[in-house]
């Protein structure tokens, strides 16, 4: 059996995006979005895996949420037009880094800031936040 036979699949398929425009929208997301992942990836336990927001107007974020539910976000250099939205959405400054690391408590906010900008979404087996950072 390989692991298509099993649901699973090497690039995850991108699901168009619906805006949230309220936060029970977005927190019945979050929910919704922690079933999808933990089907997804298991056992796995690091921070390769998570969801990629792919921008409308181009670009992609990709996040991860650590176990402590801090948010790490990698902003590609196409995404980083997005910049003040975040900022703007989660009161914090942009860091040096390519890697943002933001509290839990920003995550509504900065899903809810996001929406309407995000094209598609796709989980995230695989992507590495922490080289980035340093």
């Amino acid at each position: 059996m390989d692991s298509t036979d099993k649901g699973e699949r090497e690039d995850p398929i991108e699901r168009p995006w619906i805006a949230l425009k309220t936060t029970y929208d977005v927190e019945a997301w979050i929910d919704n979005y922690n079933r999808d992942l933990q089907r997804s990836v298991g056992d796995k336990v690091g921070t390769g895996y998570g969801i990629c927001f792919c921008l409308a107007a181009g670009g992609e974020i990709f996040m991860h949420t650590t176990a402590e539910g801090d948010v790490l976000l990698d902003v590609t250099p196409e995404a980083e037009w997005v910049t003040p939205v975040i900022t703007a959405a989660t009161r914090t400054e942009k860091p040096h880094a390519q890697i943002w690391d933001l509290p839990a408590h920003a995550l509504t906010q900065l899903v809810l800031g996001l929406s309407s900008l995000i094209g598609a979404s796709r989980i995230v087996h695989q992507h590495d936040f922490r080289m980035k950072k340093y």
